[in-house]
């Protein structure tokens, strides 16, 4: 009797599932502000003060009262010279105050014009001097007629006292560092970076340094998922444990989980995922917990997993939990390489995001014209590598197989296809940069 297996999980329902399961990890972090980029904020950054916090000058010029211009060709007297962190004087009717970007606007001035709508004039009056040192205290002839409020920024157009600039859930930019920075906030609460397990299965995996290409056994390969998932892994911000290669065999596998689920928050790993004779990845987990979500039907990347393990730990453990603890949670990537890279970025990425606090995880498309045509059209979503040339269009790398890690490389983003649609040249596709993908 042919056994029947359950339908695949469509992508969309695989993502929610797995979204729902990944509850923001507890506790939080104090981190210098230097040292914060690419956390994620844990608590609300409030300005304690306005930004900027008085009315200041947008540009080299001279402060005036507009009244005291009634007409281009106005001359005032220059009474006083006001640099960016010092303060002047109220300003006196019929006067002009010599300012500098950044500086405070002095009381009693409602415009600055800008230095190249006005010449300086010798104390003298012998006349206009274009060349004369604008820096000195003497006359101002203004050749423009100022607007109230002219080149003047106000206190607290940027930003208000008591104003949320960073809500906790954000993902610190080098933007929103200087962002905190400016009010006055040397350090931030962040959350706790996720603890990651990461480890390999396969007998035919070797490291790179073990032995030479020429010395390489039959069937045997170099581990690459390895490498490119421990850098996204420390790309979003994770405590990354590698646990190198774990042999094909049951024991060996319950092993390993168990031994990561005692410390770490997220186990992830590559291979054993399948349905064949040598991958035990799916009975181990299932020995030691149990797995939630098994094969999805995406194109590549369909033997992929996620479930639970049990953890109960002694005291001196990592983070000083003691005795019962959350389980842990278990992601089983698919061991091709492209199957894996595609996978994490389109699954694993937001879910170890969403355990950070973020909010906004889910992949942003935008439409972008197809300059290929794609006939294979499958019954799951495939995911197709493709970059943009010079016109704004996608290319399609030629040879699209799980196993081609050329083709990540080449690329500079997937195109989102639904299950049985093919593509003609100039269909406006789904388009995704892995720009944001491997940020």
């Amino acid at each position: 009797m042919t056994m029947k297996h359950p339908p695949l999980k469509p992508f969309d329902e695989a993502l929610a599932e797995l979204l729902a399961r990944a509850t923001p990890l507890p506790g939080r972090d104090s981190v210098a502000t230097w040292d914060a980029d690419g956390r994620v904020l844990a608590a609300d950054a409030v300005s304690p003060l306005h930004v900027p916090p008085q009315d200041n000058s947008a540009m080299d010029g001279y402060a005036l009262r507009c009244a005291d211009v009634p007409a281009a060709g106005t001359v005032l007297r220059v009474a006083q010279r006001i640099a960016a962190g010092s303060s002047g004087q109220p300003l006196q009717p019929g006067t002009a105050a010599r300012i500098f970007t950044g500086a405070p606007v002095p009381p009693g001035a409602n415009a600055v014009v800008m230095q190249e709508d006005c010449d300086a004039l010798p104390e003298s009056g012998a006349g206009a001097s274009a060349s004369a040192d604008v820096s000195t205290l003497g006359r101002v002839r203004i050749h423009t007629v100022p607007k109230p409020g002219q080149a003047i920024r106000r206190a607290g157009e940027d930003i208000a006292r008591g104003t949320v600039v960073l809500g906790a859930g954000t993902r610190l930019t080098p933007a929103a560092l200087g962002l905190a920075a400016s009010i006055g906030m040397d350090r931030l609460q962040v959350a706790q970076r996720p603890r990651v397990a990461l480890f390999s299965t396969g007998d035919e995996l070797v490291m790179p340094g073990e032995l030479p290409p020429e010395r390489m056994p039959p069937g045997a390969i170099y581990n690459s998922n390895r490498f490119f998932l421990r850098a996204l892994l420390q790309r979003l911000g994770c405590h990354v444990t590698d646990l190198g290669i774990v042999p094909d065999q049951r024991e060996a596998t319950v092993a390993a989980l168990r031994t990561a689920s005692a410390q770490h928050d997220v186990i992830l790993t590559s291979g054993g995922v399948s349905v064949g004779e040598e991958d035990h990845v799916k009975p181990a987990v299932q020995a030691l917990g149990r797995l939630d979500l098994w094969q999805i039907a995406i194109k590549p990347g369909k033997p992929f997993a996620y479930g639970q393990i049990d953890a109960v730990i002694q005291g001196g453990a990592a983070g000083g939990d003691t005795g019962q603890r959350s389980p842990t949670h278990f992601i089983g990537l698919p061991g091709n390489p492209v199957s894996s890279l595609v996978t994490f970025m389109l699954l694993v990425r937001p879910f170890l995001l969403r355990l950070q606090g973020v909010a906004d995880v889910l992949p942003r498309f935008i439409g972008a014209a197809a300059h290929f045509d794609w006939r294979k059209a499958d019954q799951r979503r495939e995911f197709l590598r493709v970059r943009r040339n010079a016109q704004g269009g996608l290319e399609l790398f030629a040879n699209q197989g799980s196993g081609v890690l050329t083709s990540t490389v080449w690329a500079d983003g997937i195109v989102d296809v639904p299950p049985g649609q093919p593509i003609a040249r100039g269909d406006t596709v789904r388009y995704l940069p892995f720009a944001e993908l491997m940020a």
